[in-house]
């Protein structure tokens, strides 16, 4: 049975990260926050359940901002290309989340869920079978 890796980094390669466990959460996300700091209708991501099986290479500059739950969520970006990489949670620690963008293979990727969807724009179309939730509180 072969071991399936995850890996994958920012835009110029300065920041890199592989880690052999599965994701528990695979989801797009509608909300303000993820539309602003993509520049589009949605963020994609893959959510770990153990940091420390994450090996991260290269220093990120990080910026949190408030979550549903009142917890912060820690941004971790490339400072020289501004990449986004990576999400912490400081109310769940153990758990890392990827961009799917930032992933070698973005193939790897297979969504699970669409969060707030109901700020979701008519021009971002995702896929329909998608089940869908109105509001997501993680961290």
């Amino acid at each position: 049975m072969s071991t399936k890796t995850y890996e994958g980094g920012c835009a110029c390669g300065a920041i890199r990260y592989e880690t052999t466990s599965e994701p528990i959460f695979e989801n797009h996300c509608q909300c303000t926050d993820c539309q602003k700091r993509s520049g589009t209708g949605h963020g994609s991501y893959l959510t770990f359940p153990q940091r420390a099986d994450m090996k991260i290479t290269g220093k990120a500059s990080q910026w949190s901002v408030g979550a549903d739950s009142g917890n912060d969520k820690v941004h971790a970006f490339c400072p020289t290309c501004g990449t986004p990489v990576y999400l912490t949670f400081t109310a769940m620690p153990d758990l890392i989340t990827i961009h799917a963008t930032s992933l070698d293979d973005p193939g790897q990727f297979n969504p699970q869920a669409l969060t707030y969807s109901i700020r979701g724009r008519a021009w971002d179309m995702i896929d329909p079978t998608v089940q869908r939730f109105e509001r997501m509180v993680l961290g």
